[in-house]
């Protein structure tokens, strides 16, 4: 196998993770894989960014995240409300941000507002071989 088809293979994962689709988890809330590259500086680790906009009143359900996942979230438009565990409620504006450490129950995570859209960057540094970044819980 010669450099172009070593090239030609790493772009076209890249698009194909670029271009997944949408998908929605909740009632008004789309999940956007936005980014996802292994850190080559930390064996085993990597970078993973997804985007969810939510609707007007739009809401994702009680979730938890892979058990490796730290996770950095800033709210890019709108307000969204959150609760991490047993802490407040929160809401949190344009331009500011939160945490969740690995192993954390994200009980609330909706948008503030019942008039205007909300969108939210999740940076999530995971261990490389956890693919399933979210799960609903009951």
């Amino acid at each position: 196998m010669n450099i172009r088809s070593v090239l030609a293979a790493a772009c076209a994962a890249v698009a194909f993770t670029i271009s997944m689709p949408a998908t929605a988890h909740g009632t008004g809330e789309t999940v956007t894989p936005n980014f996802e590259h292994a850190i080559p500086n930390i064996p085993g680790k990597s970078l993973s960014a997804v985007v969810v906009d939510y609707a007007p009143g739009g809401a994702s359900p009680s979730h938890e995240h892979a058990k490796s996942a730290f996770i950095y979230a800033y709210v890019v438009s709108g307000a969204i409300e959150s609760q991490v565990d047993d802490g407040p409620k929160r809401v949190f504006h344009a331009g500011e941000s939160f945490f969740e450490q690995p192993g954390s129950l994200h009980r609330v995570s909706r948008n503030a507002s019942k008039t205007r859209p909300a969108k939210l960057l999740a940076v999530f540094v995971v261990d490389s071989d956890d693919k399933t970044l979210t799960t609903p819980v009951k």
